[in-house]
């Protein structure tokens, strides 16, 4: 093959050049100056995001994985870009797969996996959710539209999916290791933000309202790369004590260790939170993991320990020198001030809700209800508790209906860990329980199992219970004698 002589029309040497990099240089640079951090952001994320893309649909696998891994960051790049709705990344990173998934040209989907009582639930509450378009209370479309997404569509998009590309062993000890490895890098992200300080735009958040509540005595209750203080220390506590169940499970010595010094980490970043209703979430969660154990004398001799910890957190001072300690003790004192006005908050909810069965519609509470229905009533009454924003929104019916389905499916996850006969997975699958139910029980403190990352936490933990049963060791069959 001859090479051309005229080096003029190869791309180095093209006259074209100079002029069309000036051109596209101005360009972007133009297109900065009016969008900001947006251009070169997209500049830079652009190749990943096609690398991502191709991937997932060559392992739907990795867009699954990959949306857990980012349901972790969502936060701090919420709070660091402002100029971009980086949460809608998780509902595409879900679609994605999706796509993928029922695309997929090696396996077409095997619909059958999705059989089962928690996608019907799941379906079940979407469905519901839908209907509540129809609330006589009138509440606005755009708040509903952005409640729906934590409260019912992260639910139908996670679940389903997961039991179609996230249900193998190897995703149970890789999802394992994803969320405690992402805690402990919260917990020193919370270090350095309490001994060292915030950032520039952490300190921008805290300026625009979020120091009432993050501001406690002149100290900082640690947030880290959550969305807030409660979420962090739910969250920490959530993954402390999967780590704590772990260490006491059959694996190595040296597994045992790490998870301990993971566990302790953890709590430490639970306690500089300053959120009080992450301690329920041990004391929930180790009561569950004693009940399903199967040891009466470690279930004894746990509630000995809890009995303990209660009396000297509830009968006594010690510890009070640590401004950290004494909050978390103030969560068992019924006179605290900001839990006598949770209950008027309560009753003025009760005698409002009395003649609405059905709430005031999704979206009317909280955040959303503040931007988006300021005109009504409930939208004055800070929730507090997800709880009490189920309540407020779908009524004391629909509150009825999503707290059964909530004992139903840990009711479920509990038989199922239960009957689980591989020693290895039974403890991994006790943790997950044992996780879900402590965070079940924190959100009637706070707003936590609608957060990230403790909603992905909770949704994945669900499917990787469920399908347990596939993954224990067959039973053994009886040998007949000839």
């Amino acid at each position: 093959m001859r090479t051309s002589p005229h080096f003029s029309q190869t791309l180095l040497h093209s006259r074209w050049l100079l002029p069309v990099g000036l051109a596209g240089a101005l360009g972007i640079g133009w297109l900065a100056g009016h969008w900001g951090e947006v251009v070169p952001g997209l500049l830079l994320a652009g190749p990943l995001l096609a690398m991502l893309v191709v991937a997932t649909f060559w392992s739907p696998r990795v867009g699954y994985v990959s949306f857990i891994c980012y349901c972790f960051l969502n936060n701090y790049l919420s709070r660091h870009v402002t100029d971009v709705p980086v949460g809608l990344a998780m509902e595409g990173l879900l679609v994605l797969t999706w796509l993928a998934t029922i695309f997929y040209r090696k396996t077409p989907p095997n619909w059958r996996f999705t059989h089962n009582d928690l996608c019907g639930l799941t379906l079940a509450w979407f469905v519901i959710n839908v209907l509540e378009l129809g609330n006589p209370a009138g509440a606005s479309f755009q708040g509903w539209l952005n409640e729906i997404r934590s409260s019912a569509l992260l639910w139908l998009l996670v679940v389903p999916l997961g039991f179609l590309v996230f249900r193998q062993r190897r995703d149970l000890n890789l999802f394992l290791y994803l969320i405690i490895g992402f805690s402990v890098f919260g917990t020193l992200y919370g270090l350095k933000q309490k001994f060292v300080g915030v950032d520039g735009m952490e300190q921008r958040w805290l300026d625009a309202g979020a120091a009432g509540t993050h501001i406690i005595w002149g100290r900082l209750r640690v947030f880290s790369n959550y969305s807030e203080a409660a979420q962090f220390g739910c969250s920490q506590a959530h993954i402390a004590l999967i780590c704590g169940i772990l260490a006491l499970g059959p694996f190595s010595w040296t597994k045992k260790l790490l998870l301990a010094v993971a566990a302790l980490l953890l709590l430490y970043g639970m306690l500089i939170s300053g959120t009080r209703s992450a301690f329920f979430v041990i004391i929930v969660g180790a009561f569950v993991y004693l009940a399903l154990s199967k040891q009466l004398k470690v279930l004894l001799l746990g509630i000995m320990l809890a009995i303990g910890a209660f009396m000297v957190l509830k009968y006594t001072n010690i510890g009070d020198s640590n401004p950290d300690i004494y909050r978390m003790r103030s969560a068992l004192n019924p006179e605290d001030a900001s839990l006598q006005v949770r209950f008027t908050n309560q009753a003025k909810l009760r005698e409002y809700l009395s003649t609405r069965p059905f709430g005031g519609g999704v979206g009317v509470m909280g955040e959303w209800g503040k931007k988006y229905n300021p005109g009504q009533f409930l939208s004055t009454i800070p929730p507090d508790s997800y709880y009490v924003k189920i309540w407020g929104s779908y009524g004391i019916v629909g509150f009825v209906v999503w707290f059964g389905i909530m004992l139903f499916i840990l009711g479920k996850c509990a038989g199922i860990v239960w009957r689980i006969r591989d020693p290895l997975l039974r403890q991994k699958l006790l943790a997950l329980t044992a996780g879900a139910a402590g965070i079940l029980m924190a959100s009637y403190g706070n707003e936590i199992m609608n957060q990230m990352p403790s909603c992905m936490i909770l949704y994945v933990s669900w499917v990787l219970v469920f399908v347990g049963p596939e993954l224990d060791t067959p039973a053994l069959k009886p040998v007949s004698r000839v």
